[in-house]
């Protein structure tokens, strides 16, 4: 048994260079032996014990060569320790197998053990082991120090080509079988019909993350046998809006007080580039999904979302994209007349959004018609005035003047969505004007404000809403708040108290008028008070019981 207060001496014996090659096994086990004492085991003095190891570990893993000793010090390592000595060649590839008899494999020491040239290949052989979220963190955590290397520190090595390329195979093969076998998982029934929406499976965050490395082999790898599908979709769904993001943080780096969007970034994907991913465009492989009226919904805002990114798809692929909004608009009864259930929430969305991708992607006028039907179907939009914030009117003094108008006040809770779908169905040229008319005259007076001020829709369309006849004792069709303060001045006190002032500066009308709810006058002459910063006798003066 070691005495506690002597590892400090074990330690300095460990790390000493004069140490006898047949001292280190006495060594060893001293700093590994745990700390007992008669009475049990001495928890501090296995932490002296601990901290003498660590220390010490690096010295004696270099001057041990036997495999039991090796093994011996290793489980008394922790990952970030073994990282850091695989990194520098002390911990290698043979002894890789006593770590795992204790940890399973992680993305570090895999890292690490690749660095060295002729460890790739033991390396490559532990990406099995990990899980599918982890083989990305390969090649991200290549260099764990990158943000504090100094300049006067040795560079790490480039990530070999043979483990970028076993990450990138890994990170995709999941998408690819996916891909090639749709089928809905176990317990599919039971989850809501939100949660059924298989296209978000097509996300493959890992995939896209490795892809957006090598730029320069997108096309190579779009045309591979294997993984051509999975490069296609993740292309479609993530580049343009990769490029965004880069090009908004250099500008945001160039110029960080600078309150201007960048301009738009010139497009990630060529021409020809975009014809090679022209087989994935309209998700073939999910076109036999069960449940069709979620997924093929779903599926058709999928593709909805790929021309918003890529606009040059409109013209690239318009006969396909027509082709496959009829497929999935019959297939899917997307049209067929459905009542509101009580509880969904997302009954007004649905519609909206499928109006909006048929606007997009269809040139067939009956389903452009059955959009226009369903978008009258919808309930009139609630225009609301709120009333005015005396609080905010004293601090904010550059408020909106138009803030009060119909269109604004429609915009400002997005109920201005139905009105904004129809001018997207009008600007759609295969859509029946006939269809488009018929839903302005069930329009609120305040859409009809939204397309005079804000549409931007073709003549005949801004033309036939300004026509719509509008009853000469109609309003703007705005409901607008009073604040309670106004309404109180109005109903209860009929102004008396306007007039009528204290010689300390109380309005008399508190007191002297019964209003029909004195406690609710009683608090707003209370808070009126306190705003206005009464004297300290008008706050007794303004609370006093009425009698």
């Amino acid at each position: 048994m070691v005495n506690a207060r002597t590892y400090p001496l074990w330690r300095e014996l460990a790390m000493s260079e004069d140490l006898p090659k047949e001292a280190l096994k006495t060594v060893i086990e001293s700093l590994c032996t745990p700390v007992t004492t008669p009475n049990g085991f001495d928890s501090q003095a296995d932490r002296w014990r601990e901290e003498a190891l660590k220390a010490a570990l690096p010295a004696l893993l270099a001057r041990t060569s036997a495999k039991r000793l090796r093994g011996r010090l290793l489980v008394h390592a922790d990952e970030k320790t073994l990282v850091a000595l695989a990194a520098a060649g002390t911990v290698t590839t043979a002894d890789v197998p006593a770590v795992l008899r204790h940890r399973r494999a992680w993305a570090g020491l895999i890292s690490a053990l690749a660095r060295h040239p002729g460890q790739v290949e033991a390396a490559l052989a532990l990406l099995p082991r990990l899980s599918s979220h982890e083989v990305e963190h390969v090649v991200r955590d290549w260099d764990p120090d990158r943000y504090t290397r100094g300049a006067a520190d040795v560079p790490v090595p480039p990530v070999p080509q043979e483990l970028f390329d076993a990450v990138l195979e890994a990170c995709l093969t999941p998408l690819a079988a996916y891909l090639l076998h749709p089928e809905p998982e176990e317990g599919w029934a039971a989850l809501s019909e939100f949660s059924k929406d298989w296209s978000l499976d097509l996300a493959g965050h890992s995939g896209w993350t490795m892809l957006a490395r090598c730029p320069e082999r997108w096309a190579e790898l779009a045309a591979h046998p294997t993984l051509g599908a999975a490069v296609q979709h993740l292309l479609l769904d993530q580049a343009e809006t990769q490029a965004l993001e880069d090009a908004r943080v250099r500008a945001a780096g160039a110029d960080p007080d600078s309150e201007k969007l960048p301009a738009d970034p010139p497009p990630a994907l060529s021409e020809d580039l975009l014809l090679t991913c022209l087989p994935a465009l309209c998700l073939p492989e999910l076109a036999e999904l069960p449940n069709p009226q979620v997924t093929a919904r779903r599926t058709l805002h999928h593709i909805a979302h790929r021309v918003h990114k890529n606009p040059r798809l409109v013209a690239l692929a318009a006969d396909q994209l027509h082709a496959a909004a009829d497929a999935l608009v019959n297939h899917g009864q997307l049209l067929s007349p459905t009542e509101k259930q009580d509880g969904d929430r997302d009954f007004d969305g649905r519609i909206l959004r499928l109006a909006e991708d048929l606007a997009l992607l269809s040139a067939n006028p009956d389903h452009l018609a059955g959009a226009c039907a369903q978008l009258a179907c919808l309930d009139q939009p609630a225009v609301v005035s709120p009333a005015p914030s005396r609080t905010l009117i004293r601090i904010i003094d550059n408020v909106d003047p138009d803030h009060d108008r119909p269109a604004w006040l429609l915009e400002r809770h997005s109920e201005h969505r139905r009105v904004q779908a129809l001018t997207a169905l009008a600007a759609n040229p295969h859509t029946p004007r006939a269809a488009v008319t018929d839903v302005l005259d069930g329009l609120h007076p305040a859409e009809l404000a939204w397309i005079a001020e804000r549409a931007g829709g073709p003549d005949w369309f801004l033309g036939a809403a300004a026509a719509v006849p509008i009853a000469a004792d109609e309003d703007d069709g705005v409901l607008r708040l009073v604040s309670d303060w106004s309404r109180c001045t109005r109903s209860f006190l009929c102004g008396s108290w306007m007039s009528t002032t204290d010689p300390i500066g109380t309005p008399s009308g508190w007191t002297k008028s019964k209003p029909a709810c004195v406690p609710r006058a009683r608090s707003q002459a209370s808070a009126a008070a306190f705003t206005y910063r009464w004297s300290a006798l008008a706050t007794p003066r303004a609370l006093r019981p009425h009698r």
